[in-house]
């Protein structure tokens, strides 16, 4: 955490506490979660805006979005190297092409780091220069 953002950031983590459940038992059901403990990794966080909805409604949307996590279907990435590039490729298009409707813009232009809705082929531009950038400083 400290390396992306520094020292100066409140972080929190949220760990459940899963037990096991009192009904019938299912092969295919969760545990149940028995609590929640906060537990504060660095700076002075907000106890009310700790939470795990936003990480797993991420995960929800990445999941369902790309084939590519789900084991059993033609997408899955059998190589790293595909598998990093589909997740780069998805979440440039998910920020920046992507017009979000609560936000009726993309999350970049929210944020103000675009003017404008980029076209697909403007983010591969984009990503092309970027890997290019890459090479040259390896």
């Amino acid at each position: 955490m400290e390396d992306a953002f520094g020292a100066d950031v409140d972080y929190a983590m949220l760990q459940k506490i899963y037990g096991a459940s009192n009904e019938p038992e299912h092969r295919y059901s969760p545990a149940t979660c028995i609590g929640c403990e906060m537990k504060t990794v660095s700076g002075n966080p907000d106890p009310k805006h700790v939470s795990t909805s936003f990480v797993e409604r991420q995960n929800l949307t990445m999941r369902m979005s790309m084939r590519r996590f789900t084991r059993l279907t033609n997408g899955f990435s059998k190589k790293l190297e595909n598998h990093r590039c589909m997740v780069a490729l998805f979440y440039g298009y998910y920020n920046w092409c992507r017009v979000h409707q609560t936000l009726r813009v993309t999350p970049a232009m929210e944020a103000g780091l675009s003017d404008h809705v980029w076209s697909v082929e403007e983010l591969v531009v984009e990503l092309d220069r970027c890997a290019a950038e890459e090479r040259l400083a390896a």
